[in-house]
C-alpha cells in the first residue's frame, strides 16, 4: 500500500475483472473506494480487513467502475460521488469542475475536475497529492476516446498535467507496460521509457501494479501528454501520412494508432 503526506492514511488496490484496480484509501477502521466495478472483492476485502466502508468515488459511467455500487450500497448506506450524469442512478452527489468536498472519516478535501474525452460526463479526484482520474489519464497512457473528441481529451490531460509534480497517479487499469511499448514507437528517442519498462517489469514480475505514477514521471515520457513534441510530431504524422501542425491533430492520431497498435 502507498501511504500518503497524512501518515495514517494508506492506499490499497482492490484487483477486479482482468485488469482493474479499486483503489481504497485506509485510515483507522474505514474505507473509501474508488470506482468498484465488482462489489465481491470489495466486500472480501473490508470484511478481512475489519474495516467500515464510509464513502464511495466514482469517475464515469462505465459498468467496470460503478458495477459494483448498487451491491455495496445495500450492505452499507454511504455516500457516492460521481458526476452529473444520469447513467450512473446510484450518485447520491452529484459534483462538477471546481467543486470541492472533505471525507470527513480521512481529512482529505477533494477538488473535482471535470476531464471529459475518455466519457462524455468523466471527473477526477484531487487531494492529499494523489489523483484518482479513471480512465483519462493512465501510466503512459490515456483512455480510449469512446463518447469524447481529441480536442475535449487534449484539454482534459492538460489540465490534469498542470497539477503537481509530485502529485500520484492512481488510474483504473493495469496498462502500464502495453502503454509503454506504444510509447516507444511513438517517441523511439526517450530514454525515460527505457527506465520505466525496467522498472515497471520488475513490479509485474512480482504480480505488483505498477501504479501509482506521478505527474513528473507522465510529463517526461507519456506521449499523450508530449504532442508538442517534435518526435512525437514526427511518429504522429508519419503513421497518419501527412504533416500534422497542432497538438490536438498529433493527439488524435496517436490514439488512433495506439487503437490499433
Amino acid at each position: 500500500s502507498t501511504g500518503s503526506p497524512m501518515h495514517d492514511i494508506s492506499v490499497h488496490p482492490v484487483r477486479a475483472f482482468a485488469d482493474n484496480y479499486i483503489w481504497t484509501l485506509r485510515r483507522g477502521g474505514r474505507a473509501a473506494v474508488v470506482d468498484p466495478g465488482d462489489a465481491t472483492p470489495v466486500l472480501a476485502y473490508l470484511e478481512a480487513q475489519k474495516l467500515q466502508l464510509s464513502a464511495i468515488l466514482n469517475t464515469h459511467h462505465h459498468a467496470d467502475h460503478v458495477g459494483g455500487n448498487a451491491q455495496l450500497l445495500a450492505h452499507c448506506k454511504v455516500p457516492v460521488y460521481g458526476p452529473r450524469d444520469e447513467r450512473i442512478a446510484t450518485v447520491s452527489h452529484r459534483v462538477g469542475e471546481g467543486e470541492r468536498f472533505t471525507l470527513e472519516d480521512f481529512g482529505i478535501e477533494f477538488q473535482v475536475l471535470e476531464i471529459p474525452g475518455h466519457t462524455r460526463s468523466h471527473i477526477a479526484f484531487f487531494g492529499g497529492g494523489m489523483l484518482f482520474c479513471g480512465d483519462t489519464l493512465f501510466a503512459c497512457g490515456c483512455g480510449r476516446l469512446f463518447e469524447g473528441t481529441p480536442a475535449q481529451m487534449h484539454a482534459s490531460l492538460a489540465k490534469l498535467a498542470q497539477l503537481p509534480d509530485a502529485t500520484r497517479v492512481y488510474c483504473g487499469h493495469e496498462y502500464t507496460l502495453a502503454n509503454i511499448r506504444f510509447a516507444k514507437a511513438a517517441e523511439a528517442g526517450n530514454p525515460e521509457l527505457v527506465k520505466w519498462e525496467h522498472a515497471a517489469a520488475a513490479l509485474r514480475a512480482q504480480d505488483e501494479p505498477t501504479l501509482p505514477s506521478t505527474l513528473a514521471q507522465e510529463r517526461l515520457a507519456n506521449p499523450f501528454l508530449r504532442c508538442d513534441e517534435p518526435a512525437v510530431i514526427a511518429a504522429a504524422s508519419r503513421h497518419a501520412g501527412k504533416p500534422l501542425t497542432d497538438a490536438v491533430s498529433v493527439l488524435g492520431a496517436l490514439r488512433e494508432w495506439k487503437n490499433k497498435f
